[in-house]
């Protein structure tokens, strides 16, 4: 196992790891104590990507820290979007928080960082620059 977080691939045929934001950009927002995050792909062939390792259950773990009562998603294929609904991840809401930074864009940075596997073909489609 390679320890660094976000390897490229040694093979042109083998898959590479990358953060989700190369593969998708996203929206968010907050209403009390709920944080909504939506995941939007770069082009409609990552999508399967996308509902294959963008999962309730992966979600809920990189947002453990924050201990969500509940991680649900709502899948849109016509768009190649999903929305993700994260309850009690606010500190209270933002009335009631002392931390600022815990609401709207910081939390979809974090989800934009999870790592995802990309077969190498599908790899033109990614967003960025290669890291290669």
């Amino acid at each position: 196992m390679n320890p660094t977080p976000f390897p490229s691939a040694p093979h042109a045929d083998a898959e590479r790891v990358v953060p989700l934001h190369r593969l998708a950009h996203g929206r968010t927002g907050d209403k009390g104590n709920r944080s909504n995050i939506s995941v939007i792909a770069w082009h409609a062939d990552l999508w399967p990507l996308l509902v294959e390792q963008v999962t309730e259950e992966a979600v809920a773990a990189l947002f453990a820290h924050r201990r969500p009562s509940r991680v649900t998603r709502h899948l849109l294929p016509r768009l190649q979007a999903m929305n993700f609904v994260l309850d009690d991840v606010l500190d209270g809401g933002v009335n009631d928080a002392l931390n600022l930074d815990s609401h709207g864009k910081a939390l979809s940075y974090l989800l934009l960082d999870l790592p995802v596997r990309v077969p190498a073909a599908l790899c033109g489609h990614l967003a960025g620059p290669p890291t290669d």
